[in-house]
């Protein structure tokens, strides 16, 4: 399956091809631009370092890449001067690629032996980068079938909202919220309200708006460019604190994209729409087809766009990168895989016990970060990081598509970690040296969800639920059963 034709290459060149690297004599490495490479833990932590070394470093030359350890005991030995360095490196270099980390917690902090809990990295890298927005879209792979059939993007705020919240657990009395103006003006009364309950938790926390504009200008121009049309998400008729987020949102979608959307044919009344919460819970399950966008507040992005990979398969089939920017108003961007260190995968890896990780998200993020840094670069870099960069995602998806894939979407007969990212780098090499397929991959590969240690299914709950609607027990159901379940779980199309 997949085979190469081989264009009159020698034999001798052929079985060079055939062995690692999987790169001819003459094979030239593109000199790739600088670049901030944050190294995490566990299972990405491993599988990234097999990719750098098959995919990456035979094909460039990444000397000007600039590398910080963010695991939890290099944070602990270096007292967090790490997370410091890197993101100071990262302000400079405005390109970055961060696999996944760890922000333990009291227990694990023990366990690892650790001085203290230390903080996100995540967080510390928003604040230091003036961090805008968190973009979270789904990735496809042509003739693959994952969740949705189109893309589906989303951008939510990467500042504000409870992850910055202050707290305090207190007992009954009265609780005074004041603001005290910068200007020295006088303070300014927020709330004043009695706590009758004996235990309370105060939470206080505020939502940042002079970068709504930016995060406005980016998530309208994407949606423009991808051809789906936006929405934006908020609980404003509860949560009226969060009117001004849509204003903004409205005001520069009317004055700067309004005419753009109409022209395109996206939204041909050059109406915004605006989606309850609630509501978009429900539109992210029910609009299967794909082809929309959503922007939203820093929690609500958070739950949502969970929901929206649970959908498009799981989390490692959609990107995360965040957008910041500098102080003199230059563009930051971090990319990295949505989903976490993958310990199970990790722990079975250390018993010696075979594991299968699929990379794409890893992979897609790195791919993300080499285009960036090079039009950072400018000049020629661009062109010849692009050639690399489709053959290496061309190559990634027709592994996938040979079905050669890792076993989450193959089955039990995929491939372990380790033997994908071979197939792959045996497949690049060929790309890189233009050779071609003998065979075209397949339209259309389902994979089986079953597989998908991220989609577990209570079957004896499914049983009972068949069971309601097969009322003959014959084992079968008709369209109107289905129908009834359907609309019974507010999911009918």
């Amino acid at each position: 399956i997949g085979s190469i034709r081989s264009f009159g290459l020698t034999p001798e060149k052929l079985e060079i091809l055939n062995t690692k690297p999987y790169i001819l004599p003459d094979h030239k490495r593109i000199i790739a631009p600088p670049m901030v490479y944050i190294s995490g833990e566990e299972m990405t932590r491993y599988t990234m370092k097999l990719i750098l070394e098959q995919w990456i470093k035979p094909h460039l030359e990444i000397s000007s890449w600039e590398y910080f350890d963010l695991s939890c005991r290099n944070r602990d030995n270096t007292n967090d001067q790490a997370l410091h360095d890197a993101v100071s490196a990262g302000k400079r270099i405005q390109c970055i690629f961060k696999e996944p980390t760890i922000t333990p917690t009291a227990i694990q902090a023990k366990q690892m032996g650790l001085k203290k809990a230390w903080g996100s990295p995540n967080g510390a890298m928003r604040r230091g980068w003036n961090g805008i927005s968190i973009s979270r879209d789904t990735i496809h792979i042509d003739g693959v079938k994952l969740g949705y059939d189109s893309p589906v993007l989303f951008d939510r705020h990467a500042v504000g909202g409870e992850y910055h919240a202050g707290w305090k657990a207190v007992q009954a009395g009265r609780l005074v919220t004041q603001f005290f103006p910068d200007d020295g003006s006088a303070p300014v009364l927020c709330d004043d309200r009695l706590l009758r309950n004996k235990e309370n938790v105060v939470v206080t926390y505020h939502n940042p708006l002079d970068n709504v504009t930016d995060m406005a200008h980016l998530f309208f121009s994407r949606c423009l460019e991808a051809k789906v049309v936006p929405y934006i998400v908020t609980k404003k008729t509860v949560f009226k604190w969060q009117e001004g987020f849509w204003q903004i949102m409205k005001d520069v979608f009317d004055k700067h994209y309004k005419e753009k959307y109409m022209e395109s044919g996206i939204i041909k009344d050059g109406v915004l729409h605006h989606l309850i919460s609630d509501n978009a819970t429900m539109q992210i399950i029910r609009w299967i087809k794909g082809g929309f966008g959503m922007c939203a507040h820093n929690y609500d992005g958070d739950v949502l766009t969970d929901e929206i990979s649970q959908i498009h398969r799981s989390p490692g089939f959609i990107t995360s990168n965040l957008v910041g920017k500098t102080d003199s108003g230059k563009p930051i961007k971090e990319f990295e895989a949505s989903h976490g260190t993958v310990t199970d995968l990790w722990e079975a890896h250390l018993k010696g016990e075979e594991t299968s990780l699929n990379p794409l998200g890893l992979a897609e993020a790195l791919l993300s970060a080499l285009t960036h840094s090079a039009a950072i670069t400018g000049g020629p870099i661009v062109q010849e990081m692009d050639t690399f960069v489709k053959n290496l995602r061309k190559a990634i998806h027709n592994t996938f598509r040979y079905g050669q894939g890792t076993r989450d979407m193959v089955g039990p007969n995929g491939l372990t970690t380790e033997e994908f990212i071979d197939k792959v780098a045996w497949r690049l090499g060929r790309y890189v040296a233009a050779l071609e397929e003998e065979v075209e991959p397949s339209d259309i590969v389902i994979p089986d969800a079953k597989h998908h240690a991220a989609l577990p299914v209570d079957n004896s709950a499914l049983q009972q639920i068949f069971d309601q609607y097969d009322k003959n027990k014959t084992g079968n159901i008709n369209i109107n059963d289905l129908e009834s379940i359907l609309t019974r779980f507010n999911i009918a199309p």
